[in-house]
């Protein structure tokens, strides 16, 4: 569902299983707890993430970095220690099944105000729908590089769940590109929406117990120039 409303975001979730949230209405929903003053940093630092060496496909299209948060009932979302990404190969064909290392978000990143407005709107957005609860938090700062003869594939893995209870998908930039639209299924494999995050903060935020996305390859539009997709991607699942 696209949501017009940004009060209707947890009920459209709950109802649909997905939706997807206008710039405009997702700045919103992000500034009435917390501010986004280091933004320019924030998007800034898409620039140094780390060539993604896992790929099973054998591709050198993305790059990222990963950090991990706790949060319990009530209290403060802190930051755990550096650890590995792991999902199962049910979940992930492609790369799964491995303990895969990548490089920490910047401390100062990780901290700043914007992160820490993410951090905190979507555990509200969530929570409005599961209650307070004891959650692990993954953070992905991903690049998706398109280039002339590799197709730079946002999701290679295809049509997945993640393997958590909630994930937030928050576009950051896109350069140069066409294409990249995100697709959302039913568990049965029919078709739920499509939508194409377009402008800076459009975001997409999925029960991911009820719903499978995936989105589109990306294409430059003019092959002279560097073209990519940044997102930050933040999965919510309940601890225990």
């Amino acid at each position: 569902m696209t949501i017009g409303q940004p009060d209707a975001v947890p009920s459209a979730i709950a109802v649909d299983g997905y939706a997807f949230v206008p710039a405009d209405e997702m700045r919103a929903l992000l500034t009435r707890g917390g501010t986004l003053t280091d933004w320019t940093a924030f998007a800034a630092s898409w620039n140094d993430l780390q060539v993604d060496r896992y790929m099973a496909d054998g591709g050198r299209y993305r790059r990222r970095r990963h950090a991990v948060f706790a949060a319990s009932p009530g209290g403060a979302i802190v930051r755990a220690s550096h650890q590995p990404h792991y999902q199962s190969r049910a979940y992930n064909s492609l790369n799964g099944g491995i303990a895969r290392w990548f490089e920490p978000i910047d401390i100062v990143i990780g901290s700043g105000a914007t992160m820490q407005t993410i951090l905190k709107c979507s555990r509200a957005l969530f929570e409005g729908i599961a209650g307070p609860q004891e959650w692990h938090i993954e953070a992905h700062q991903f690049r998706i590089e398109a280039k002339i003869g590799e197709a730079g594939q946002p999701t290679p893995e295809g049509v997945h769940r993640d393997g958590v209870d909630y994930v937030l998908v928050l576009l950051i930039d896109r350069q140069n590109i066409e294409s990249g639209t995100t697709t959302v299924h039913a568990l049965t494999g029919e078709p739920l929406g499509a939508f194409t995050l377009t402008t800076p903060l459009d975001a997409a935020l999925l029960d991911d117990s009820r719903v499978a996305h995936g989105v589109t390859p990306i294409a430059p539009v003019d092959p002279t120039r560097p073209a990519y997709r940044d997102v930050l991607v933040v999965t919510w699942r309940r601890s225990g």
